[in-house]
């Protein structure tokens, strides 16, 4: 019998071929597993097929802006549906196949289900392997119910979407989370008749009811936006019912946005050894990815607290480098950041606004509309709230639905990383004319509420100290 592997991995998505990478550092006994398509989910399926969907759609969506802009002839402009999806299939495949040759698999690769016969023995194909340590990297799949299924290829996921060589002119979109948001308005920006349905009252992962608000305005005034009670389906003359008691629509086709389910199914983690929870879920430590105390660990979309491309890719290296290590390590997780592409951008920045306390924090605001470099670009729309701690007025997590959103996020996200308070950042450089300004109003409103408010964005000399404008 040949001495085990050092590590087994199952799935070849963000996690998995991350966790190959950091593997072959220190070892070339490995075999990394994958059933279906080989490539992550992100580039297949996900953030970018919908990101260049998108920008199509703002493309588009501009000429609405040009007769204020004093350009003439935006009427004129018109969306060719089946060239809009072609391109980005075309695209979708450029960054699969760079996915894949960084990641190239070779001869440690091996195509197949695996199951786990135990937590060093995975089966594939009727052959065993035995290993030291197995990562989990399976991913996720999108959620559709089981009744749906009788509509057939009307019915979309995102893993369908963009295959379609065209799409029909009237589309229900059921689920307003990240990316049933950012697809209902794409779509609807090219001129398909969207109307979009969510069962709860967050939309894009969002939870202060201000920029809640400020988001559900903009989406409103572009399509139906039907929050409350569950959407069901029925075949009627023309297409298919949607209707959630409160609105009703007969449409073409049906974009299911509910969510994705981790694919841990028909996977063997019973034979772990190990009580799973009602989902069939193992215990999983996000600092090491360890499945309790055994030499399995778990990342990516498999492991579903923070489901996106950048954590699925930081949990594959901490999963590879403690399967390699003789005692698994923690590691500090970096500051949670969500961000989504809709216009205007909506991110949560560290802490949301439904986990604080209370009284122990205080609210800066921006409002957009009257922003002046958002005026002058006609971006004009949202608004921001940063939460910064009461006593010591340290940035704790903003919420925002803000003209490039997507850049101010990644501001607050190292501004939480570093321990920042407001008056931390109030003295860095905020250029003019620039959307950044907006943010500075926030940090200005959050100063003024402090018990330690202060009207100066400056820092007074010192006797030994140079200015701080110097």
């Amino acid at each position: 019998m040949s001495p085990p592997l050092d590590a087994i991995i199952i799935g070849a998505g963000s996690a998995g071929l991350a966790a190959l990478r950091e593997v072959r550092k220190r070892t070339d006994r490995v075999r990394i597993v994958n059933d279906g398509p080989w490539g992550t989910t992100c580039a297949r399926v996900g953030c970018m097929p919908s990101k260049m969907l998108i920008e199509a759609a703002n493309a588009y969506h501009r000429r609405h802006a040009f007769d204020t802009f004093g350009l003439r002839g935006g009427d004129g402009l018109s969306v060719d549906m089946p060239a809009v999806l072609e391109r980005v299939r075309a695209l979708r495949d450029e960054f699969v196949a760079g996915t894949e040759k960084a990641s190239a698999v070779g001869d440690q690769g091996i195509s197949g289900h695996a199951r786990l016969r135990g937590p060093g023995t995975v089966e594939v194909g009727g052959q065993t392997y035995h290993a030291r340590s197995v990562i989990i990297a399976t991913g996720s799949r999108p959620i559709i119910p089981e009744e749906w299924l009788a509509f057939g290829d009307r019915i979309l996921t995102t893993d369908t979407l963009f295959e379609q060589p065209t799409l029909g002119p009237r589309m229900a979109v059921i689920g307003l989370g990240p990316l049933g948001a950012e697809l209902a308005q794409a779509l609807s920006r090219l001129g398909v008749e969207v109307a979009a349905f969510s069962t709860g009252p967050s939309l894009a992962g969002l939870s202060d009811p201000d920029i809640l608000g400020a988001l559900k305005a903009v989406l409103k005034d572009e399509f139906v936006v039907s929050v409350g009670e569950e959407a069901r389906l029925r075949e009627v003359p023309g297409g298919i019912e949607v209707s959630n008691g409160s609105t009703t629509v007969v449409v073409d086709q049906v974009l299911a946005a509910m969510g994705r389910r981790p694919n841990i199914e028909h996977l063997g983690l019973d034979t772990l050894g190990i009580p799973l929870d009602p989902h069939g879920k193992p215990p999983v430590d996000a600092r090491t990815m360890q499945i309790a105390d055994l030499p399995v660990f778990m990342a990516g979309d498999a492991d579903d607290r923070r489901p996106l491309l950048h954590e699925a890719s930081d949990e594959g290296h901490i999963a590879a480098l403690n399967a390699m290590a003789p005692e698994p390590q923690c590691f500090r997780r970096r500051t949670p950041l969500s961000i989504v592409f809709t216009q205007p951008n909506a991110a949560v920045i560290g802490q949301a606004w439904k986990d604080l306390k209370e009284g122990e924090f205080v609210t800066g605001s921006v409002d957009f509309s009257r922003q002046g470099r958002a005026r002058a670009a006609q971006h004009n729309q949202g608004r921001l709230n940063v939460y910064a701690e009461r006593e010591s007025g340290r940035i704790l997590g903003s919420e925002l639905c803000a003209p490039s959103g997507e850049h101010l996020a990644h501001l607050l996200a190292l501004a939480i990383d570093r321990s920042l308070t407001v008056q931390d950042l109030l003295r860095m450089p905020f250029y003019h004319p620039v959307l950044e300004e907006g943010l500075r109003t926030a940090l200005r409103d959050a100063a003024s509420h402090l018990p330690s408010g202060s009207a100066s964005d400056l820092s007074a000399c010192s006797a030994y100290g140079a200015s701080a404008l110097d």
